[in-house]
């Protein structure tokens, strides 16, 4: 089971944050922020995964430090549970309409964590929350999930519905991109790999020059780019990055 628990405490908010990325799609959501609960339960619904958020904020204040740190601690939670991303379909995207707005998410659980956002609202709030703390809950997300995130309405009228239609296309990429594929065989799915026997830092000297590998040198360790060719015996997956 892909689990995690993560939790977060700091002079504006404590958060605890549990995930099952192989659950059953039920939520217990309580941030403190009506609209935000509600589209944190279309990502356990609708992206399968049990998610269990219990944060406490500086609402008093406003709502942008409680919807970043929940970001913050989801995506951490996330990360976690994916932990050495073996087998995981790693791309996924996703067209999703509600009603008269269309938004479209396309992720990649690369270890490099991007943003594109590119969503507008004609509203400053959308039930209680600000909408554009909707970009902030989205880029805490990704940075701290680890994944290349990419956020379009495509059109839309109604700003319930186009921020909604966000979260669900989330939900739904998310779903098919942590899915293991039984294709890959416990595969990391990435063409880089970690070299056991490299030295820190200079290029590898002894591949034969038949070897169709390139070598470049990496912090700590040696990682090589396969070019083409069946894997070399010496080559391990690189779970810290897949890209």
């Amino acid at each position: 089971m892909r689990s995690a628990k993560i939790s977060r405490k700091t002079n504006e908010t404590d958060i605890a944050v549990e995930v099952n990325l192989d659950g059953q799609g039920t939520a217990n959501i309580q941030t403190g922020i009506g609209f935000l609960d509600h589209m944190l339960d279309q990502i356990a619904r609708h992206g399968l995964m049990d998610i269990a958020i219990k944060a406490k904020g500086d609402l008093h204040i406003d709502m942008h430090h409680t919807a970043e740190d929940v970001g913050i601690a989801l995506g951490q939670a996330v990360k976690e549970a994916l932990g050495d991303k073996k087998g995981i379909r790693r791309y996924a995207s996703c067209d999703l309409p509600m009603d008269e707005a269309l938004s479209r998410v396309a992720l990649d659980i690369s270890g490099r964590p991007f943003l594109v956002w590119q969503v507008e609202f004609s509203r400053d709030k959308v039930g209680d929350m600000d909408t554009e703390l909707f970009q902030e809950w989205f880029q805490a997300f990704a940075m701290n999930a680890g994944i290349t995130l990419h956020v379009r309405n495509e059109y839309g009228s109604n700003n319930h519905h186009i921020a909604e239609s966000c979260f669900k296309a989330l939900a739904r990429a998310l779903r098919d991109a942590v899915e293991i594929d039984p294709k890959l065989e416990g595969r990391i799915p990435s063409t880089k790999a970690l070299y056991r026997g490299a030295r820190a830092c200079g290029y590898i000297q002894s591949m034969k020059k038949n070897d169709r590998w390139r070598a470049r040198a990496g912090r700590g360790a040696r990682q090589i780019l396969v070019v083409c060719g069946a894997a070399h015996p010496s080559l391990v997956p690189c779970a810290s990055d897949v890209a």
